[in-house]
């Protein structure tokens, strides 16, 4: 299988196989003018299989929900078929409308305008809470 370079944009490299789709939907990619090339499975030296995300077009991506859903990710990005710059991911310190607190008594569940806001307590277990009600979430990764 072949799938083009991309002349200027930004490839998501090392994604956890299976977890494109998830990306491409809260990125919100379908939405966007130009190309997107989900590469699922791909064979990697040092994961076994991973996923790929090309998108030929260099658009704003919050970093943070990348991080959340996979830390492991590369973010390259791409000028004149060259990478000009690689961010290497970790889990974010806080999250913002990624993750819903489930606590019904939460003031998240009654003020609905409220963000939900997630703060990474436990970075070696991946643990964020609630900055409202404390409520645990646990990262996807």
């Amino acid at each position: 299988m072949t799938i083009d370079s991309i002349k200027n944009g930004i490839v998501l490299d090392h994604i956890e196989a299976g977890k494109s789709m998830e990306i491409y939907r809260v990125l919100e990619l379908s939405k966007l003018d130009c190309s997107v090339a989900i590469i699922k499975n791909a064979v990697s030296r040092k994961v076994g299989h991973k996923d790929i995300i090309k998108i030929d077009s260099i658009i704003d991506i919050n970093i943070d929900v990348l991080g959340y859903i996979d830390p492991g990710i590369t973010v390259n990005i791409v000028r004149d078929g060259e990478i000009v710059e690689k961010k290497n991911l970790s889990l974010p310190e806080q999250v913002t409308g990624v993750i819903a607190c489930k606590n019904p008594r939460c003031i998240t569940s009654i003020e609905q305008e409220l963000p939900h806001v997630f703060r990474l307590t436990d970075r070696k277990e991946g643990i964020y809470r609630c900055i409202y009600c404390e409520a645990k979430a646990k990262a996807e990764a």
